[in-house]
């Protein structure tokens, strides 16, 4: 596609300003790092043709160009989703921040699970309503919807998310620190009792393996099973792999490495106040990459 002869450095500015609000959005609603990059690149290319004169707010231009993008984007997932080979998890989103940012349970891997169980347009509309703060005008404009059914987007949405109370909460990053040490120190001694006093008694434990490489079809929900599957395979396997410890979907992470260097296993956590309450484990490579 041809580059509008009007695109100037200042349109280049204004739209490298506004990248990381942007990915952010694109981010919550697709729960992929690559569909999100991708979204941004086609919005981008929308902004160089687009004649400037026509845009009055051009933060809003964007919001809106990129929430519909994905909404697009969210309706022709649907399928891949549903048909999808035991567990979805999001892609992993690696911050390039120091561990010690603080956590942003918007980012968290349960909370984006929380929102793929609601429709697209109440997503979007709790997304930007509670998360990005935009009145319901705005939404309005965005959803092409009166403000009274965004209203009900939105009500409907923070009543489900309600009822998942655990994931609207974390915990200090320097106790998620102190939590994964013990936790990677209990898996590499093979130390069952230390393991069981890091979960929590309703400890869900998922594995996304997308039907390519082995993983648990159904998540774990009791701490027996977990436990027992760490001591006959995971303690082991894990064991074998070498562990990065990282700030992953606005909490802290693990990445695992082969012998190869080859990340084979993301895991990202969810915590209650003294325990790790849900454990992610990562492993389709087609996410991985």
């Amino acid at each position: 596609m041809n580059k509008s002869t009007n695109f100037s450095q200042d349109d280049l500015n204004l739209f490298q300003a506004s990248r990381t609000f942007l990915f952010g959005l694109a981010y919550r609603l697709l729960g992929s790092t690559s569909d999100a990059e991708d979204a941004l690149q086609d919005i981008f290319i929308k902004w160089q043709q687009q004649p400037k004169h026509e845009i009055i707010h051009p933060q809003a231009w964007l919001t809106t160009i990129c929430t519909r993008h994905c909404i697009d984007l969210l309706r022709s997932h649907h399928k891949s989703r549903t048909d999808y080979i035991g567990t979805w998890l999001p892609e992993p989103y690696h911050h390039t921040e120091e561990l010690l940012v603080e956590s942003d349970y918007t980012l968290s891997t349960a909370f984006l699970l929380i929102l793929e169980k609601l429709s697209v347009k109440e997503r979007a509309a709790y997304i930007l309503h509670e998360i990005f703060n935009l009145d319901y005008a705005e939404i309005s404009d965005i959803l092409l919807e009166q403000q009274n059914y965004c209203r009900q987007l939105v009500t409907r949405s923070k009543k489900r998310i309600a009822e998942q109370p655990k994931v609207l909460s974390t915990i200090p990053t320097s106790h998620q620190i102190t939590l994964l040490n013990a936790f990677k120190d209990a898996i590499h001694s093979h130390d069952l009792d230390q393991l069981k006093a890091l979960l929590s008694e309703d400890i869900l434990f998922a594995a996304d393996g997308g039907g390519k490489v082995s993983a648990i079809r159904q998540p774990f929900t009791d701490l027996t099973s977990v436990l027992r599957f760490f001591e006959r395979l995971l303690f082991q396997a894990w064991t074998e792999l070498s562990w990065e410890m990282c700030y992953l979907n606005g909490n802290i992470g693990f990445k695992l490495y082969d012998q190869q260097h080859h990340c084979v296993i993301v895991l990202t956590f969810h915590f209650d106040q003294q325990h790790i309450s849900n454990i992610y484990v990562l492993r389709n490579p087609e996410k991985l990459k």
